[in-house]
């Protein structure tokens, strides 16, 4: 089973993917993990990236498909996997669908976890970390929250808030979802994939969903 996960920034599709890549065994592919796998390795494309990175501007669509090819080449994806992340655009889509009937390699579905924006920043600015353990905490969520404000249940170290998760950059980053990456939607839904789910739950309700539209046993 091959799978896209699409959604706006925080609706929960990597924490959903992690729980179904357990489940099923599924290969579990973010394009950060792609990139940092290939520079760590020193494969010739993680060379180029690694390029780009330090320069600090944004590695070229091109060879992100060609991390995915290079996976889809070496076999660790036989038994299926969950692309996260990637594509953003209507360009990355196009150019990821071309690889992909080149390699023989078909998608079962698109799924979009949909969330409304003003709850997709309540959870964001809720979201808190440990900088000593990474444990993630959030304020704003029943069970989720430290046991004492602030610090952390494992080692009482002070949580930080993560500059991505502050209101202002969740706001912007929204702001781009909608413009650049929601259009990706409407082209899953023209290619007969799309899966939609309200995300805007909790997150064992939110899997049971998924598992009902994959029809995967619970």
């Amino acid at each position: 089973m091959n799978l896209i996960f699409l959604g706006p920034p925080g609706s929960g599709k990597g924490t959903q993917a992690a729980k179904l890549s357990d489940k099923l065994g599924l290969i579990h592919l973010s394009t950060g993990d792609l990139l940092r796998e290939a520079v760590k390795d020193r494969t010739e494309l993680g060379k180029q990236a690694q390029e780009f990175m330090q320069k600090g501007e944004l590695v070229p669509d091109a060879l992100i498909v060609g991390l995915i090819q290079d996976k889809i080449n070496s076999g660790k994806l036989s038994k299926g996997f969950i692309l996260d992340g990637f594509p953003r655009t209507i360009p990355q889509a196009e150019s990821l669908k071309s690889m992909l009937v080149e390699s023989g390699v078909t998608w079962d579905k698109a799924i979009c976890f949909n969330v409304d924006d003003n709850a997709i920043v309540t959870r964001m600015a809720g979201r808190r970390l440990c900088p000593t353990c990474q444990a993630t905490y959030n304020v704003n969520v029943a069970g989720a929250m430290p046991k004492v404000e602030g610090k952390c249940d494992n080692d009482g170290a002070a949580l930080t808030i993560r500059d991505d998760d502050k209101e202002e950059v969740v706001t912007h980053r929204l702001s781009v979802y909608h413009t650049q990456t929601k259009p990706i939607v409407d082209f899953y839904k023209q290619e007969s994939l799309l899966v939609e789910i309200d995300a805007d739950t909790n997150p064992d309700d939110v899997f049971n969903s998924l598992l009902d539209e994959i029809q995967v046993a619970k």
